[in-house]
């Protein structure tokens, strides 16, 4: 990991809240995103046809630390968000899916505010991921920027699949 910028510096309040999350990444909590009721009903009225959800689905906040919540891009997938204590903005979130068939996971957008950036948030949060889902070799669909490049070769290392570009398979939907 290398060194945060010099110039971005967080009070000892906000860097002891920063060292809490990465300890405690493994401690996550779980909200579903699935409606029983809405879906018995669709199931009904359309006579087993499955329509796609319209429009954003609500995120739920959880109240903890890390949450595994629906993700509010992409349809089907899931998000691992990390909030500070008392905090209303997330500090790090990544979409993530995964298929249990062929063994293989996907992970997309990771994101940490510029001011929390190389304090580990993301190399906790990955890692957690892992642990969830182990067995998966982990991947990304391709689309990143050049300044991302390096982010991923990084973060890489050491892990089955090495977060190289793959293409979704055909059990998962695409988001």
């Amino acid at each position: 990991m290398t060194e945060p910028d010099d110039d971005v510096r967080l009070d000892e309040q906000q860097a002891a809240a920063v060292r809490y999350l990465v300890a405690h990444a493994d401690q996550v909590g779980r909200a579903s995103g699935r409606e029983p009721m809405r879906e018995a009903l669709l199931l009904l009225l359309t006579r087993g046809r499955w329509p796609r959800r319209h429009g954003w689905p609500v995120v739920p906040r959880l109240g903890t630390p890390w949450q595994d919540t629906v993700s509010a891009e992409r349809h089907g997938w899931r998000c691992r968000t990390a909030y500070l204590p008392g905090a209303a903005d997330m500090v790090f979130e990544v979409d993530y899916q995964i298929c249990r068939r062929c063994r293989l996971g996907w992970v997309e957008q990771p994101y940490t505010l510029p001011r929390y950036q190389r304090r580990g948030l993301a190399r906790a949060g990955l890692a957690a991921l892992r642990v969830d889902h182990p067995g998966l070799t982990w991947h990304t669909l391709g689309q990143h920027l050049s300044e991302g490049r390096a982010f991923w070769i990084a973060a890489g290392q050491d892990v089955p699949g090495g977060y190289r570009p793959r293409a979704m398979c055909p059990h998962v939907p695409s988001g």
